[in-house]
């Protein structure tokens, strides 16, 4: 599977990318009376200094980049459902959160590990294209390339069937 669109580079003031962003940062627990997905776009990264007005800025089918530990903390659902109701394509980050790797991975909503993504010097409103078979990460704008830890098979057949439940109904077959 290929996955391509325009990314966001979550960097701090100083120009890095910005690490150890937890679930409470993705998702205020402000929010969590919100039990409609569909309105939990809306508050994606408000928590985040400079990143208050991502999910006005947003368009489905974007990318996410971020650095280490993306997605720490609590096992706040709702920081995965955020991206979903936006229509985040792909989450990149240096590496995840264990807890939020795996709600990710099992609501659909990919994400990858890319521990050299700084190489491809990427920008807000860049383009990427990234093979999740193979982990092979392509700036469209500039050339340069990367590679990310591939899906595993199962993260793949997980994502292909729109989530951990719905893979679970074909195995029931």
């Amino acid at each position: 599977m290929k996955i391509r669109g325009r990314v966001w580079v979550l960097k701090d003031k100083d120009g890095k990318l910005i690490s150890d962003i937890d679930t409470d940062m993705i998702f205020h627990n402000r929010y969590l009376a919100i039990t409609d997905i569909n309105e939990m776009g809306q508050y994606a990264l408000d928590n985040l200094e400079g990143w208050e007005d991502f999910s006005r800025k947003a368009k489905k089918g974007d990318i996410i980049i971020a650095g280490e530990n993306f997605g720490s903390g609590s096992s706040r659902q709702q920081a995965v459902d955020c991206f979903k109701a936006l229509g985040i394509a792909l989450i990149v980050a240096k590496s995840f959160g264990a807890i939020y790797k795996r709600n990710a991975i099992n609501s659909a909503l990919p994400i990858i590990e890319a521990k050299n993504i700084e190489e491809i010097d990427v920008v807000d409103g860049d383009e990427i294209e990234v093979d999740t078979e193979t982990g092979l990460i392509t700036n469209l704008k500039n050339g340069k390339k990367t590679y990310a830890k591939p899906f595993s098979s199962v993260q793949r057949d997980i994502l292909e069937a729109g989530g951990l439940f719905e893979f679970a109904k074909k195995l029931e077959v």
